[in-house]
């Protein structure tokens, strides 16, 4: 009985009578058990209620494989005295549905990042989809200080707070406009094995900031249970009081969510913003004084008491840094220029690097390149010529028929749509759909509207471009013989105006 138990924990949920049923099979095939008698089923039934005591071996399946991960031995807990010495990151589902472009509802992303010492949330980001990318900008909002939002009441000045911020304001004038919530500088970094923490980007990232990643077992969700329980507050204290909540599961999830009032995302992420200076000046639970234990402390008067004993050290976020933490890519610089999925990128600053070994052995000479892939509109290259390294900017060859900035999503999209297509076809196809789905179905010439996948890319991509400026077009560098044949070339026909004979031609217009 014991065995038809445990191969319960990974398997579907099944009733009594099958584990009972399974447990006779087993005693079945051993040989040393043809002489015992199976008791009967109410016997049966009584032996298993004793023995799956506290296993959910009928119960939810991800409870069932929640409490078989647990270890045998009592729960430790690792010490956290400073602020960012241990913090923990995750990713959720929020259940709260949005209102993207052209009235497509969608549920987005929560990547969420708190510190163990303080049980502050360091900083939180709402994405139709995470990516490495993403969690990257995560470390970036951790270290920079939340500024003031229109609107916001001024309760949720850092001026305002239990926090020395006039103190603060001598080491960092960046805090002078800033909301009460702490900027936390990561050392350690807990999180688990999603494709998101685990990636290249991420990891380098963390490198180049000087924080170290600890990565939990695998289906171990008890290692980092702070993360967990807040992740479960935010539902319960944010999520629920938002127009469009849906619910932790299907059964739970109201009818006709998509036609009621909802959020944009850049909405709900500054609602979410300021509810997290809200959550600052909460009292927390884990955060009581072991003198006087019916005191319980709020993130941010823990961390001005830790202020006391740790310090503070301002870590400025410049722009190169942002490139720094966008994921890379290591490829050589032909002649034609530099290649990403059928998007040509060329400079003439990459005229000395061409063709040339960058001088990283480990990476065969390929040259460093980093991109955004919410914006295809240029890439990074780090030039290590000189003594200390740059980066050059390079804008894709064909920008100037897309106008607006859109991402990797948007591209695949385009050019699943025309396949063996060139690269100015992919591009034209690219600036079609999103200029489709901006206007909408034409009611007389052309009634077929477009398609729910080409609404919800087009929708997507304009709602993680609305935080990205728009970059300055290239400049088009034309040589000598190129200068000659612009001579013929015709200029710009401007059009005359329709004759009147009606109208009066001394009136001017």
């Amino acid at each position: 009985m014991r065995q038809a138990i445990e191969e319960t924990a990974e398997a579907s949920s099944r009733t009594i009578g099958f584990v009972v049923w399974r447990a006779t099979q087993i005693l079945a095939t051993r040989e040393d058990a043809a002489d015992i008698k199976v008791p009967s089923q109410r016997t049966l039934y009584r032996l298993f209620d004793r023995l799956a005591a506290g296993t959910h071996a009928t119960g939810s399946a991800t409870t069932r494989r929640s409490v078989s991960a647990r270890p045998a031995g009592p729960f430790g807990e690792v010490p956290a005295c400073a602020p960012g010495e241990w913090m923990q990151i995750d990713s959720t589902p929020l259940d709260v549905l949005v209102r993207l472009d052209d009235g497509i509802a969608e549920k987005v992303e929560l990547t969420a990042m708190i510190d163990l010492a303080t049980r502050s949330l360091a900083a939180a980001v709402l994405r139709p989809t995470t990516n490495a990318a993403d969690a990257s900008a995560l470390l970036a909002r951790s270290v920079t200080p939340e500024a003031m939002r229109p609107g916001w009441s001024d309760a949720l000045r850092m001026s305002r707070s239990v926090m020395p911020h006039r103190r603060l304001m001598a080491l960092d004038e960046r805090l002078e406009h800033a909301a009460a919530r702490p900027v936390i500088v990561p050392d350690t970094i807990v999180c688990d094995h999603g494709k998101v923490f685990i990636s290249n980007n991420f990891r380098a990232s963390c490198r180049y900031l000087g924080i170290s990643l600890q990565p939990t077992h695998k289906a171990s969700p008890f290692e980092k249970g702070a993360i967990e329980k807040t992740l479960g507050s935010v539902a319960t204290l944010f999520a629920q009081f938002v127009a469009g909540y849906t619910g932790r599961s299907v059964d739970r999830r109201g009818r006709g969510l998509e036609n009621g009032p909802l959020w944009s995302l850049p909405e709900l992420q500054g609602l979410l913003d300021e509810w997290i200076v809200i959550w600052q000046n909460r009292p927390h639970d884990a955060l009581r004084d072991p003198d006087a234990p019916k005191r319980a402390f709020t993130p941010n008067e823990k961390y001005a008491m830790l202020l006391e004993s740790c310090g503070y050290v301002p870590a400025p976020f410049s722009g190169e840094d942002y490139v720094e933490l966008l994921p890379e890519r290591w490829q050589a610089i032909n002649a034609y220029g530099i290649r990403i999925k059928h998007r040509t990128y060329d400079s003439s600053e990459l005229n000395p690097l061409r063709r040339k070994h960058s001088g990283v052995a480990e990476k065969k000479g390929l040259w460093e390149i980093h991109h955004d892939p919410y914006d295809v509109s240029r890439i990074w290259v780090r030039d290590r010529r000189g003594s200390a390294d740059r980066w050059i900017t390079v804008f894709w060859k064909h920008l100037h028929r897309v106008g607006v900035p859109f991402g990797e999503m948007a591209w695949d999209h385009a050019r699943a749509q025309v396949p063996g297509g060139t690269e100015e076809q992919i591009a034209d196809a690219a600036a079609a759909l999103l200029k489709r789905a901006h206007d909408g179905p034409e009611q007389e010439m052309h009634p077929a509207k477009p398609s729910r996948r080409d609404r919800r890319v087009a929708a997507r991509t304009r709602v993680t471009a609305t935080d990205r400026p728009i970059p300055d077009q290239p400049t088009v560098e034309t040589t000598d013989d190129e200068a000659g044949d612009a001579e013929g070339v015709l200029a710009k026909v401007i059009p005359l105006g329709l004759f009147d004979p009606l109208a009066n031609p001394w009136r001017r217009p």
